[in-house]
């Protein structure tokens, strides 16, 4: 074999190697894809307690209250099933009932979350895909209505 045949043998079997390590790493992160996921999906799911990950969805309506010091306790919604939220910290001025938001941290059971980080919606069009599509698929999403509303109405002066 000449020198040429050596070297591009070795870049080809470089190439396969590489390829099939980036081929399990992608195989073995398939199920850890999601950016977050749904009260209803980590039921679905069945998640086990202990597992640490994001939980997306709408601020429950009436169920913020403002415990001892920075705790607050709240519910994340799909409308379909709510989970329970614990988080100790300044929330961010955005945080209300109604909003959407994404919360990182533990699963203690399928209806209990203890959160280290609570992130929310940063403008008033902004919606997380998963959940928009979930509250469409159980008819609960105005987002194009009132989009459409807007455009519609007169330039802000």
């Amino acid at each position: 074999m000449t020198r040429k045949g050596r070297r591009l043998a070795l870049i080809g079997s470089s190439l396969a190697v590489v390829a099939v390590a980036l081929g399990l790493v992608l195989f073995a992160m398939r199920s850890n894809v999601t950016y977050f996921f749904s009260p209803a999906e980590i039921v679905e799911k069945n998640v086990a307690p202990g597992t640490r990950l994001r939980v997306g969805g709408l601020v429950k309506e009436g169920s913020v209250k403002k415990e001892s010091g920075q705790k607050v306790v709240f519910a994340v919604t799909d409308t379909t099933r709510d989970i329970a939220v614990t988080y100790v910290g300044l929330l961010p001025d955005l945080f209300r009932e109604g909003q959407g938001v994404v919360v990182e941290g533990v699963l203690d059971s399928h209806e209990r979350f203890s959160a280290t980080t609570v992130l929310a919606k940063h403008d008033e069009t902004y919606m997380p895909r998963e959940v928009a599509d979930s509250l469409k698929k159980q008819g609960h999403w105005q987002g194009e209505a009132k989009a459409g509303a807007e455009a519609g109405s007169a330039p802000k002066k």
